[in-house]
């Protein structure tokens, strides 16, 4: 065997083990940020009073509702995301929710993403954000419902 023939064969062995825990990835990123959406909701809606007045103080305009759209977004979007359920269609609303968050109470390291980036990163929506958009792109994988229901509907395979 050449050493050409050599670092062929162990790419592809490379390749083939890097695909096969791709699903695998995927369910951790989906069982660990979609219970974290979950017991965000949770928190939201274990103290209501609360977090409406951490809204209106951010100025977040209609802050009862925005309260309620939000911990539902992350508690119904959390679930489905565990369980892997239109887990492309979930992600939107949940990334924009994390945008929200940017854009309101997490503002000042938007402000200065480009001066000082690893405030921006190190804030809390930004590994719910990248998760949402992993999923988004990648999908659920195949240890998800999404799959098992494309598989019964005849779907082709990707």
């Amino acid at each position: 065997m050449s050493r050409n023939s050599f670092l062929q064969t162990f790419y592809k062995g490379l390749i083939a083990v890097g695909e096969s825990l791709q699903s695998v990835l995927l369910l951790a990123i989906r069982l660990f940020w979609g219970y974290g959406f979950f017991q965000s909701a949770q928190g939201k809606f274990k103290d209501l009073p609360a977090t409406i007045a951490f809204f209106e103080n951010i100025g977040i305009p209609f802050a009862k509702f925005n309260v309620y759209a939000v911990a539902s977004i992350e508690l119904v979007g959390g679930l489905l995301l565990m369980i892997g359920l239109v887990t492309r269609l979930v992600s939107i609303p949940l990334m924009i929710v994390m945008v929200g968050a940017y854009l309101t109470a997490h503002l000042d390291s938007v402000k200065s993403i480009f001066d000082d980036p690893k405030t921006f990163v190190k804030e809390a929506p930004f590994n719910y954000l990248l998760a949402c958009l992993i999923l988004f792109v990648f999908g659920p994988g195949k240890l998800s419902l999404d799959y098992v229901l494309e598989r019964l509907m005849g779907s082709p395979k990707r």
